[in-house]
């Protein structure tokens, strides 16, 4: 455990070198397959033909665990907000569809969820970290100073033997997001676990999707996150 807190403190000195000046020159690596989940991505697309949302909503945008968030309404009931959370989706699928589900909406923020399908998926936590490297850099390009909030790669029973890579991916995160006015860092890891170091019972029966009880954990920790004003709200909303 000494070795890893260690080495934790490590990778957060060097990552804290970044300055709000510009993003880090990391270079990616090819993605593993084709981008998936076309069908979502239309099936969005129709949605919004039928009843286009509001500009300046707060977007929450990534896999699944934005997906099955079906109670953000209420959860969030002084926000106008967008879901779009896809299928397993990962971080270098979320920029490949970046202007089909991100900066179509034009939102006054942005919340992330994606992560530990990637690392999941045999990727390092330097190649996801890239990957979220690039998706900062659309955004600057399409939505300028609009604010990203990154909600930390989650632990889950069953995939416990990957918080480690886990961990990595999130201190890379939120060194970024401490040199950044553009970008926050939301910690939901110590509220997800038990005093053992291991996740708490908020799983439904694949050990991976969380159970309302996981939501609720999530929601004022998140909440909280957004009604601080930092970072500062896009510009035009």
């Amino acid at each position: 455990m000494k070795r890893l807190v260690a080495a934790f403190a490590l990778l957060a000195a060097s990552a804290c070198a970044t300055t709000n000046a510009g993003l880090p020159d990391v270079a990616q690596t090819p993605p593993p397959r084709v981008a998936g989940f076309a069908d979502a991505i239309a099936a969005f697309e129709t949605a919004d033909k039928a009843a286009p949302p509001t500009k300046c909503a707060t977007l929450f945008v990534g896999s699944s665990s934005i997906r099955f968030w079906r109670t953000l309404a209420e959860d969030f009931p002084g926000r106008t907000v967008i879901n779009r959370g896809f299928g397993g989706s990962t971080v270098w699928e979320v920029d490949h569809y970046f202007d089909r589900i991100v900066a179509t909406y034009r939102p006054k923020e942005i919340v992330f969820y994606a992560g530990d399908n990637d690392i999941n998926a045999g990727r390092t936590p330097d190649a996801v970290y890239a990957d979220f490297i690039h998706f900062m850099r659309l955004k600057e390009k399409a939505l300028g100073a609009t604010p990203v909030w990154f909600i930390a790669a989650k632990p889950s029973k069953s995939r416990i033997e990957q918080l480690g890579r886990q961990a990595e991916l999130n201190v890379k995160v939120k060194a970024l997001a401490d040199a950044r006015d553009d970008l926050a860092f939301i910690d939901v890891v110590p509220a997800m676990m038990k005093p053992d170091g291991t996740p708490k019972d908020i799983f439904v029966a694949d050990n991976l999707h969380m159970t309302p009880e996981g939501y609720a954990l999530w929601t004022p920790l998140v909440n909280a996150a957004l009604n601080t004003g930092q970072p500062a709200k896009a510009p035009g909303c």
